[in-house]
Parts: C-alpha cells; sequence; structure tokens
C-alpha cells in the first residue's frame, strides 16, 4: 500500500467553557486517513466533532487550549511533516478521573511555532472549503481578485495577466454561468450556489494535494444542493484530488467517500468502505450509524408517509465524558451480557471485516 496522503493518529482538541468552568473535549482521540486519490467522508450528528477535526488540521485553533496533541502526518509530493511537531512543549494538561482539571499553554509561542508549520501547507497543499461561503468571501474585494491573489501567492503564475486568466479558467471549471463577468463581481451580487462555486475555484486554483470540503452544501437549497455535489463529483474523477468531505448529509457522504468514518462524542466510532458502513444491507453496523441511516427519509418512508425514527436522548456532553461507551446512554441495542462492559469499559477500535473498523461491545466483545 502507498503511503495515505494524510494520516491523523489520537488527536485531541479541547476548549475551555467559561460559562462552566471547565473543558470540553471536542475532539478526543481521533485516527483516521486520506490516501491518495481518495475521498473520505466524516459523518455525525451537529457537536460530534467533524469541523473542529478539520480546523485543527488547518491549524487555525491556536487561543485558549486549542490543539493539545496527537499527530497530523501530511507525506505530499513536495512537503512531508507532522503539522503538530514540536506544538507539544507548549502545552501541560492535568486531569482527573477521565476529566480535564486544567490546561496550561503559551499561547504566543504556540501560534508562531503552528504558523512555521503550516507556512507552506496552508492554502498551498492544503485547502478548504467552508461552511458559509458568503461569509468566507472578502465583500470588499472582487471574487476574481480575491482567486487570482490566491493563484499568484500559491503557483508559479506570478503575473497579474497570467493569474488572471488562470482564476477565469478555474471559474470555468466550476461551471459558474458567464465566467468572466462573475470575474468583476462582489460577492454580494452573486447567490449563495454561486459564492459557493467561486470558494471551490479558489480552493483548486492554488492545485492542492488535500481539499477540505466542510459542510459544502449547507444553506443552499435542495436544488443547487445537488449541482454542488454533482460538481464535486465530476471534480473528483476529473482532477485526482484528495478530499475529507465532512456532512450531516449522509446522502451526500454516500455519493462521494470511498471510505467513511463516523464520529460521535467527539470521537470515531465506526471506520472502513463506505459500502460497508452506509450500505442498508449490511447487517453489522455501529448502533449509532444504524440509528443515523434509519432517520434518513428514504422514497419507500416518503410513499407511506411514516414518521422519521429519531435517536432518542440528549447529544453527549463532552465536558463529562463517561468512563464506557459514549453512546450507551442512547443505545438501544445493550444486550444484558454485555451492560456492565457498555457503562464501565470505552470500547477500542477493532476490525470486524477486512478495512472495517468500529468502536462497539456489542460487535467486538
Amino acid at each position: 500500500m502507498t503511503q495515505p496522503l494524510l494520516k491523523i493518529e489520537n488527536l485531541q482538541t479541547y476548549f475551555y467553557a467559561r460559562s462552566k468552568h471547565s473543558f470540553v473535549r471536542a475532539v478526543d482521540g481521533v485516527s483516521l486517513e486520506v490516501g491518495q486519490r481518495e475521498t473520505v467522508g466524516v459523518v455525525g450528528e451537529s457537536g460530534s466533532g467533524k469541523s473542529i477535526t478539520a480546523m485543527s488540521i488547518m491549524g487555525l485553533i491556536g487561543a485558549g487550549p486549542g490543539v493539545i496533541s496527537g499527530s497530523i502526518h501530511f507525506a505530499g509530493t513536495r512537503v512531508r511533516q507532522n503539522l503538530l511537531d514540536g506544538l507539544d512543549k507548549y502545552v501541560r494538561i492535568t486531569e482527573k478521573n477521565n476529566r480535564v482539571m486544567a490546561v496550561s499553554k503559551d499561547e504566543s509561542g504556540w501560534q508562531k511555532h503552528s504558523e512555521k508549520l503550516m507556512k507552506n501547507l496552508r492554502g498551498k497543499e492544503i485547502a478548504m472549503i467552508f461552511q458559509n461561503p458568503r461569509a468566507s468571501l472578502n465583500p470588499y474585494i472582487t471574487v476574481g481578485e480575491q482567486i487570482t491573489e490566491a493563484v499568484r501567492l500559491h503557483t508559479e503564475n506570478k503575473s497579474v495577466k497570467e493569474a488572471r486568466e488562470r482564476a477565469i479558467y478555474w471559474l470555468e471549471q466550476v461551471k459558474i454561468d458567464s465566467p468572466r463577468l462573475r470575474f468583476n463581481a462582489y460577492p454580494s451580487d452573486m447567490s449563495g450556489g454561486m459564492c459557493q462555486r467561486a470558494m471551490i475555484a479558489m480552493a483548486l486554483s492554488s492545485e492542492p494535494a488535500l481539499l477540505i470540503a466542510d459542510e459544502p452544501t449547507t444553506g443552499l437549497d435542495a436544488t443547487i444542493q445537488s449541482k454542488i455535489v454533482g460538481l464535486l463529483e465530476e471534480l473528483k474523477y476529473e482532477t485526482g484530488i484528495s478530499t475529507l468531505l465532512i456532512s450531516h448529509d449522509i446522502s451526500v457522504i454516500s455519493r462521494l467517500a470511498d471510505r467513511v468514518a463516523v464520529m460521535y462524542g467527539g470521537a470515531v466510532v465506526e471506520y472502513g468502505p463506505a459500502k460497508s458502513v452506509l450500505g442498508m444491507g449490511q447487517p453489522t453496523k455501529h448502533p449509532y450509524t444504524a440509528a443515523l441511516l434509519a432517520s434518513v427519509p428514504s422514497e419507500q418512508k416518503i410513499r407511506d408517509k411514516a414518521n422519521l425514527q429519531t435517536i432518542e436522548g440528549d447529544v453527549l456532553d463532552t465536558i463529562n465524558v463517561p468512563a464506557g461507551c459514549r453512546f450507551y446512554a442512547r443505545c438501544n441495542r445493550v444486550t444484558p451480557e454485555i451492560r456492565e462492559k457498555c457503562a464501565t469499559l470505552h470500547p477500542g477500535l477493532k476490525e470486524v471485516s477486512p478495512g472495517h473498523q468500529m468502536r462497539c461491545w456489542l460487535h467486538c466483545s
């Protein structure tokens, strides 16, 4: 097997909640990989840690406790390094009874070292599409100027004329209507779908090795969502770019992803080929994955006017993380034989079939 482009191991990202005087374990021990020319989907409810994982990769969490520990190995053709290399010396953590009691961090030293690590990576080797495209674009600069700046900053096209033509080329690639006209438009003159296409064009204009797409269809109407997903699917096969796709929309993940990581309570609870994890006919699923799939409206449910299934209980409080399985309090598949384990022991990720891992005592006891 070739070396993965991105390999995350035991990533932990904590924040301090001033209102509760406690630390939130937003990402807590996440490990996953993105291979060359592969799309890995990350799915889960809001608050499961998907976006914080992406922000941690991009080095965009600096203030406060921020990223605490773990490793994020990037192995591109031009740059190979651990994106968290040496940051651990700026942080000290104190835990008691599985709860973070204190974090001491040299924020200035952390930020300076993090920026040094990401200098030749962010925007060049690793690009990101954010959730709100209109808010991500500068409202006072034309879309064309913003893409041109990215081209000049991250590619060999340094002259204004070359960069301008390259920017128009990428606007054409994302199939925005009248690309030369949109080049001179401001974000406020464009629809949400057009702004998202412009953001995709900007991300791809630097010709990155890895694209992180964080909820790329959020806030768009159903028709535009479908077009954006179709565009991403087309670009995937045309450019061969590796992608980390984050979404709460299982249909988007099913359509685009080669492998899928299901996150709950800051941890990956299931990880494997998309067909094995999300396939409706697959019998072995984590109870949380099964509950997510059951909550998706199907054509049959719509025809039958059936009620949608919901996941009982509340989303995990990542301040007071339980000692056992994080989904235990909401799980409806706990048996008497495994109840004690589920309540007291945190299951590890174990292989249930080739390439398919799961964190569940029901399948890995």
